[in-house]
């Protein structure tokens, strides 16, 4: 299990982050070493951020129009994801403008001052007037902020702001953090490759969703899959690739002794087909249901899915049961902010310990697991074709957030959260997943609550409480936030 842990906790996707300090050329040569300083404040910046998975585009300290200019085309040349824009002194919006308008791309307004105060005694001690108003142009960070501010809504550029300081301000640099890994994020999701396998559960209208809406809120590429492919890929499938698959399931997984050899074989198969389909058409995620019509090969497929349904959630790439596409999208942000993203849904209410139970048969995502996951044996899934092996877990015992893609009315997609606690507790031991959730809201106002916006029945529920995260990811893709608790 720590080897797909590793596995899952890995960013391999690359993020350039653009870095852009302002300021007015006209001061050089008025105030001596002003330039130099504020150069090097804009690399304390580039200091603090230059992690991985991120590459710094810094563009250096822009003071005139013709660098501006200069600066967007190498923005959008690198394509930079995101700009974040480092205000060091008083600076003229045409210096700003012609980079952000060039690189299309969302801004991030830095006002960082150097310090906490400017130190007051010994700054009306200095006796040159010329020395005292370069020492406080030095701090004059924010006096342009509110002139860019004015000038990128009347220009229809979105902007965000962080305020703050440059040095001991851990939640300033916190902040700028998140809005880079939203940045991560976005990225991932426009890049994503999600394959969808089977077809809708018929009569499940809620999860019924617009293609064209992902592609217009998320970006990406989505591939519509048959489930002929994935058994085709079964018939592959080596006996050597079956047994080291079977010695996975006993390592990662608690077979429970009366899980029948048969049944494990099959899903160790189905396990290796699934990962031979997922690099064939390079996916991301997967969303999948099938309804059965007599067909023993694609019944006895899909049957045997959810060990390895399992496998790929907790290695990157979630899988979302009942073509819940929506709920795929939403499992692979969760998993992208390394949160992990596990399928669930509203099992019941246990209005005595004031929680609300939530799992769902099918995928769990093994590396939120509380514990190893058991895998049990089901004489049937409940509404669905086949019989066989499924997982049971609990997700572990911390604070969790619940991430839910709603299509509205109109069409258009909206982000709906919710932060909460999965306490220990007794759970439905039905070889499904299941968790005891506790909401500050209270159980009874928390189900009200979520449900009065309208969600599918199905949600993503990952570890932390990154509702802020998400918050940032919505503004970075112009998509509405509703934080519930």
């Amino acid at each position: 299990m720590a080897s797909m842990v590793n596995q899952y906790q890995k960013r391999t996707s690359v993020v350039k982050i653009g870095v852009m300090g302002i300021g007015l050329d006209a001061y050089w040569a008025q105030f001596d070493g002003l330039k130099e300083r504020l150069e090097g404040y804009l690399g304390v910046v580039e200091q603090n951020i230059a992690t991985e998975p991120y590459q710094i585009v810094n563009v250096g300290l822009v003071d005139h129009p013709d660098k501006a200019f200069e600066a967007g085309d190498l923005f959008r040349k690198e394509g930079v994801s995101l700009i974040l824009l480092y205000v060091t002194t008083y600076a003229l919006s045409s210096t700003v403008l012609p980079a952000v308008q060039r690189a299309k791309v969302p801004v991030i307004i830095l006002n960082l001052a150097p310090e906490a105060a400017i130190d007051y005694a010994s700054f009306n001690a200095m006796t040159d007037r010329t020395a005292m108003t370069g020492e406080w142009l030095s701090f004059c960070n924010a006096c342009p902020v509110p002139e860019i501010a004015n000038v990128f809504n009347r220009c229809g550029i979105p902007f965000h702001q962080v305020t703050g300081m440059l040095h001991n301000d851990p939640d300033c640099w916190q902040e700028i953090a998140e809005w880079m890994e939203a940045a991560f994020v976005a990225n991932v999701m426009q890049n994503n490759r999600l394959g969808c396998m089977g077809h809708y559960y018929s009569g499940m209208l809620d999860i019924y969703t617009d293609l064209t809406q992902q592609y217009t809120h998320f970006g990406g590429h989505i591939e519509l899959l048959e489930v002929e492919e994935l058994v085709s890929f079964s018939k592959t499938v080596t006996q050597e690739e079956t047994t080291l698959r079977l010695q996975l399931f006993s390592t990662v997984f608690d077979v429970q002794p009366d899980c029948a050899a048969e049944a494990l074989e099959k899903a160790a198969v189905t396990s290796v087909a699934l990962d031979k389909l997922v690099a064939h058409y390079k996916l991301g995620s997967l969303a999948y249901y099938y309804k059965g019509t007599g067909n023993k090969e694609n019944e006895d497929a899909i049957a045997s899915i959810i060990l390895g349904n399992s496998l790929l959630t907790a290695n990157g790439i979630p899988v979302a049961g009942e073509y819940e596409i929506k709920n795929a999208q939403a499992m692979k942000i969760m998993d992208s902010f390394g949160a992990g993203g596990s399928f669930t849904e509203f099992y019941a209410m246990d209005f005595k310990d004031d929680v609300v139970l939530m799992g769902h048969d099918g995928p769990g995502h093994l590396a939120i697991a509380e514990g190893k996951t058991k895998v049990r044996p089901l004489g049937v899934y409940h509404g669905k074709v086949g019989k066989g092996v499924s997982v049971e877990m609990s997700v572990k015992h911390c604070p969790v957030t619940l991430l839910s893609v709603v299509e509205k009315a109109n069409g258009k997609l909206m982000f709906l959260v919710a932060e909460a606690t999965s306490v220990a507790g007794p759970i439905l031991q039905i070889g499904n997943t299941n968790s005891r959730y506790r909401f500050s809201l209270g159980a009874r106002g928390f189900v009200n609550k979520w449900n009065s916006y309208g969600p599918a029945h199905h949600c993503a529920v990952g570890i932390g409480h990154i509702s802020t995260k998400i918050e940032k990811l919505g503004a970075l893709l112009q998509m509405e936030v509703v934080k519930v608790c």
